[in-house]
């Protein structure tokens, strides 16, 4: 079975949406959908849910606020990002959810259309990002992923920068999905990975993606990969192989990453010694 086939099995809408795009074919169909990417979740909640997501919703935004403002920031790869921008396209950023805390904060106000899913967690994470000047396009690999990739696609083609939690919305734990490729084929946007890693953090143990909160007035480090471009004729063999470089890529600066946050411990436990002394 053909990567696109695979794609088109588990979501026909998806593969004919991105069919779609690369034919040039207009979205009079979706005219009255919001053109910002920010779109609205159609999926009713209970009135306890509602009351829930408006608690919720707050308590996050008001915690990456609170946090970030806290936080001192390493960069590596900074060169990454410049270098991708001059390529003169938009950006599509591929990161882990775990990090979606951290990453909230550090590239807010940019009016990001990010992907987030049409379920529970996915509504009051929706309206925490857009407070924080993000726009959301409602959908996931498993649920209106069509429709979302509509909205990312159209957001791109205006001038907006997109992003994906590559691993979400449930997982596998660090084990990318093609929804970001197919993204950079429909539309010639790069993809840019990172990764943030805070020097101490809670990590939610019970999440399945182990999402880290950063502590206040900790140190935080972003690594940013150099981007990946796919063309816009790829055929399945390509996209699978960029899906793969985009995991090599997110791997690499998980190492990265968890060797500077391993020379963060020894520093404090150094500096510790010397106050004791």
């Amino acid at each position: 079975m053909s990567y696109t086939d695979r794609m088109a099995e588990r979501s026909p809408k998806l593969a004919g949406v991105v069919a779609e795009q690369e034919s040039g074919r207009t979205q009079d169909e979706h005219a009255r959908e919001d053109p910002t990417g920010a779109s609205e979740n159609r999926r009713t909640f209970t009135p306890w849910q509602r009351v829930q997501i408006f608690v919720a919703t707050w308590i996050g935004y008001f915690a990456v606020l609170l946090i970030g403002r806290t936080l001192r920031w390493e960069v590596e790869g900074w060169d990454n990002f410049e270098a991708a921008l001059q390529l003169g396209k938009s950006l599509i950023y591929a990161f882990w959810h775990c990090d979606i805390f951290s990453a909230t904060w550090f590239w807010r106000r940019r009016g990001i259309v990010v992907m987030t899913s049409q379920n529970f967690d996915g509504e009051y994470i929706g309206r925490i990002i857009r407070k924080h000047g993000y726009g959301a396009a409602r959908g996931s690999s498993s649920r209106g992923g069509a429709r979302a990739l509509v909205e990312m696609v159209r957001s791109i083609r205006k001038g907006r920068l997109a992003a994906f939690t590559v691993d979400g919305p449930r997982g596998p734990r660090h084990v990318a999905k093609p929804g970001a490729v197919l993204l950079a084929k429909a539309t010639g946007a790069p993809i840019l990975c990172f990764h943030i890693v805070p020097a101490r953090a809670w990590a939610l143990r019970k999440s399945w993606d182990r999402t880290e909160i950063p502590h206040p007035f900790s140190r935080a480090a972003i690594f940013i990969a150099p981007p990946i471009s796919v063309n816009q004729d790829a055929g399945d063999e390509e996209q699978a192989r960029k899906l793969r470089e985009v995991q090599a890529s997110l791997n690499e600066l998980g190492r990265r990453g968890e060797e500077w946050k391993a020379e963060q411990q020894i520093k404090r436990q150094n500096s510790k010694s010397k106050t004791q002394k």
